[in-house]
């Protein structure tokens, strides 16, 4: 058994700023306590990363606890049971869940739940993860699409994003998304099933809205925020609902962005904006599981995943969704 772990520390906090591997984290290797009654010792075998991670290193997003220099890099895992002292779950058992930036483990496991599909045990770090979920509660939850609707999505070749088009595709939807480059937008129309794609970074976004959206958009899930955001706003129809879910321009430039511009459209339209915590329906998450999984078996529901290896590029796999490296999730493999 091992007596040590290699683990990734949080060594700054890259407020006002962007990712910098080399100060931001430290790689150090502690010692393992043996297992106490009730707990586990826990190898990891994947991690996942999101965006928001970056707002935890920096103490802004105020919804979880704060993160202290030292502290292990928070985030999620896919880990095996390799030893037991009257724990939750068995050894040779999966679970997942929050966990950290680690090799192992010894924990109680009472956050950690059992992976139980019949899907690549990674999708409940995707599409039956906290990605899955995100998008269902907000389009569903928030968004209230109704059949006829047009929907309009930013960041939408992105984990979430993706998913999130093709739910309101078979709430019987017009689907528009909003992309970084034509390899990203051609995915979106012949894979994802997505009416249209729109390239930010051919410019001429707000025109571009108004050719693929002629009756105004009648819910908006928002990925971006910043000009993105401004851009879609401009083009909202009457009674539209504007799903935050996240702000991927702010954690590029590393400071919270301005309101928009043009929010008073939703005065003029008569509209609605609002933010969201996938966390509000944990009651709700082994059900919308069961939900995704069978859309996913039927072939209604496709979902990428972007591997990449080794516990020692962990913090350069949480810079690739700051420069548009990954497609779909971004894992890694120990």
């Amino acid at each position: 058994m091992p007596t040590t772990t290699r683990q990734w520390l949080l060594n700054g906090h890259p407020r006002g700023r962007g990712i910098e591997i080399e100060n931001d984290f430290k790689l150090a290797t502690t010692e393992l306590a043996d297992p106490a009654p009730g707990e586990m010792l826990l190898k990891l075998h994947f991690l996942g990363f999101d965006p928001a991670q970056k707002g935890w290193m920096e103490n802004i997003a105020d919804y979880v606890a704060p993160m202290a220099i030292g502290d292990v890099m928070r985030g999620s895992g896919i880990a095996e049971v390799v030893a037991s002292n009257g724990g939750r779950f068995a050894v040779g058992e999966m679970v997942f869940g929050t966990t950290g930036w680690t090799e192992y483990l010894v924990t109680d496991g009472k956050e950690l739940t059992r992976v139980e599909t019949d899907l690549s045990p990674t999708a409940v770090l995707s599409v039956l993860g906290t990605t899955g979920l995100t998008a269902y509660c907000g389009l569903f939850k928030v968004g209230k699409p109704v059949a006829g609707d047009t929907v309009l999505v930013s960041g939408a070749a992105g984990a979430t994003g993706s998913i999130v088009g093709q739910l309101a595709k078979l709430a019987g939807c017009r689907v528009v998304g909003i992309a970084g480059g034509q390899d990203k937008c051609d995915w979106l129309v012949r894979e994802a099933g997505y009416d249209a794609a729109i390239d930010y970074k051919a410019g001429g976004v707000k025109e571009q809205i108004r050719q693929h959206c002629p009756r105004g958009v009648d819910v908006i899930y928002d990925n971006v925020g910043g000009k993105i955001l401004n851009d879609m706003l401009a083009c909202i129809a009457t009674n539209a609902r504007v799903v935050i879910c996240g702000g991927i321009s702010r954690y590029e430039t590393g400071s919270l962005p301005a309101g928009p511009e043009n929010y008073f459209n939703l005065v003029f339209r008569r509209g609605t904006m609002a933010g969201f915590i996938v966390l509000d329906w944990a009651s709700e998450f082994p059900a919308i599981r069961k939900r995704l999984e069978g859309f996913v078996k039927d072939g209604s529901l496709k979902y990428q995943e972007d591997i990449q290896h080794g516990f020692e590029n962990a913090p350069a796999t949480l810079q690739r969704l700051f420069s548009g490296q990954n497609r779909g999730k971004q894992m890694l493999k120990l």
